[in-house]
């Protein structure tokens, strides 16, 4: 059976997005490999579904399926992506949507300039919610790794995320201590590795490890744990610019109770249908 697709991306986090609103939609696993497979199917980090709501007061619900066919909780450029896929297939004509997702619900916003604001809603910070294994919420904790001791955030932003600080992105060993995070036995649902190198009070530098995707060019989920992170330890400002390898995002968090915003750009690449 063919099935249609659109291309996307959100600062090079790229994106198969299919319509299971208009028309019942059900893969497996193995479908969903392929889909991302760069070398036999279309390729991407992260498989989209946009479905019909299933929570009240939602317009949508949102599912996410990584590379490697495991679902996953949530995805910040991938939500963005969303927001502009409904909306450009006339899904629906709301400057403001609401979305049920596995993690909760969101509510994605388009801005006159093209942007996309998307409230996350408030960070999780309760190691036992994260999940983290530790015994009292900290803003940071010590966590040793292949002999090494590291002192690292534990933020949940409707998925786990460590977060390292680094003199600098560029040397910081990502693939070696992400690989190794995925394994920790601390993260019992494994966990997304962020690194992050402070440039001043208003901006960062980041690269992520993404659980069953390896690094990826922008991850928001991780931008927004890196600026909530990096406020909890007295090193950052309430509104922050994140600069990615693939391009840059805004994320503000006016205080602890408060929702996480984020701010940036969803691409479409192209469209196409392909045989499943």
């Amino acid at each position: 059976m063919r099935y249609a697709f659109t291309k996307m991306h959100g600062l090079g986090n790229d994106f198969v997005v299919l319509d299971a609103f208009t028309q019942p939609l059900q893969l497996t696993p193995e479908q969903f490999r392929f889909l991302g497979d760069r070398h036999f199917g279309i390729g991407c980090d992260q498989i989209l579904l946009v479905e019909p709501p299933t929570l009240p007061d939602t317009d949508f619900n949102y599912r996410i399926f990584n590379a490697d066919g495991d679902e996953v909780e949530q995805c910040g450029n991938g939500a963005r992506c969303f927001a502009r896929y409904v909306h450009d297939k006339g899904l629906s004509d709301k400057s403001e949507i609401t979305v049920g997702t596995n993690a909760g619900i969101i509510k994605l916003h388009l801005e006159s300039d093209g942007q996309i604001r998307v409230n996350m809603g408030p960070p999780v910070l309760a190691p036992a919610e994260i999940p983290f294994i530790a015994d009292t919420e900290a803003p940071e904790y010590p966590v040793d790794i292949e002999g090494e001791t590291f002192h690292l955030g534990a933020v949940s932003m409707g998925n786990p995320h460590a977060v390292i600080v680094v003199e600098n992105t560029e040397t910081a060993a990502v693939e070696q201590i992400g690989k190794a995070l995925q394994q920790h036995t601390r993260f019992p649902q494994r966990v997304n590795a962020g690194f992050m190198q402070i440039i001043s009070r208003d901006e960062i530098r980041l690269r992520v490890f993404e659980r069953g995707v390896g690094e990826t060019l922008a991850c928001g989920t991780g931008a927004c744990a890196a600026a909530v992170s990096g406020q909890l330890r007295g090193l950052l400002n309430k509104r922050v610019r994140v600069s990615l390898p693939g391009g840059e995002l805004v994320i503000e968090w006016p205080n602890r109770n408060a929702p996480v915003l984020m701010y940036g750009p969803a691409i479409t690449v192209f469209e196409g249908s392909i045989e499943l």
